[in-house]
């Protein structure tokens, strides 16, 4: 079975009348993609941002008149019937297994790794994190990720609590776990992270010593280790609460934030801790730094 594909270019002001006439046409899915690659990083909060240009791309059942499809988008505001419509066939696939399958397993320092489905490690001594794509954020391949797991897999985390903060699917808590943290708790406001870290802790083989809550919740310790990974601007706004969940002397690893944003977190954070390092890749920051002694 295939699928009638219509991709359509039109400006952000016409995405919602658009959307609508498509759904009226018994559009299955809708997708929009930007036209420009103009990134949107941060919007501010209660607002959904759309690029200047977009691509709207809809799935239709293959049944689907296209003569009559093509008719009605061709009146649609914003459309250019001749330039700005284009009709492909879509080859129906378990899109899910096939992206598992393109997944290569992923080294993070010099013994931890990150592999999908039951893919083979040829290294007897790595730690491997089993995770595959699903509905929260983190598989391994954004860089924000990856200086997070590098700079975990330098610590040695036996023994250790951990909090990981904005978890998403778990991976960094779950990393800390199989390399010997005693107790990682796992925040996430998505109920959907909280399922996905929940069911990843299962196929680990960590769920003993891994809870995942969301949060409203109480942190049940002071973490000898921190790790947010989420933007800058929560980042700076949950300072005080963050700095309070851990411990003296412990650690504290920070990203999600952008070069330029770098030293407005790191000054959120001062009062707390210790000199903040820095680590870029890929023009995303790492921000690490020790909890001070308050009573010094």
């Amino acid at each position: 079975m295939s699928w009638l594909k219509a991709e359509i270019q039109v400006h952000r002001d016409h995405v919602p009348p658009l959307e609508s006439l498509l759904l009226s046409q018994g559009a299955v899915s809708i997708t929009l993609t930007d036209l420009e690659d103009e990134p949107i990083l941060e919007p501010d909060v209660g607002e959904t941002p759309l690029w200047p240009e977009v691509e709207v791309s809809a799935l239709f059942e293959p049944s689907t008149p296209r003569d009559t499809l093509a008719a009605v988008l061709s009146l649609a505001p914003g459309v250019d019937p001749v330039n700005g419509i284009r009709y492909t066939e879509v080859e129906n696939r378990d899109w899910e297994r096939d992206r598992i399958q393109q997944l290569k397993p992923m080294c993070f320092g010099e013994r931890l790794w990150v592999a999908p489905g039951e893919t083979s490690v040829d290294d007897a001594a790595a730690t491997v994190v089993r995770l595959d794509p699903g509905l929260a954020f983190g598989t391994g391949t954004h860089p924000t990720t990856r200086l997070c797991l590098e700079w975990l897999s330098a610590r040695d985390v036996a023994g250790c609590k951990v909090l990981d903060y904005g978890s998403g699917s778990g991976i960094l808590g779950i990393a800390a776990a199989c390399l010997g943290a005693e107790r990682v708790l796992c925040v996430d406001r998505d109920p959907q992270a909280v399922q996905a870290t929940r069911e990843n802790a299962e196929r680990n083989s960590v769920a003993d010593r891994l809870v995942a809550q969301d949060t409203d919740a109480d942190f049940e310790f002071k973490a000898d280790i921190l790790l947010a990974n989420i933007l800058a601007g929560p980042l700076v706004v949950l300072a005080p609460m963050l700095a309070e969940a851990v411990r003296p002397g412990g650690r504290v690893a920070l990203s999600g934030i952008l070069p330029g944003q770098a030293e407005e977190v790191a000054q959120a954070y001062a009062p707390w801790f210790g000199p903040m390092r820095v680590r870029e890749q890929s023009l995303w920051v790492l921000l690490t730094a020790t909890r001070k002694d308050p009573g010094l």
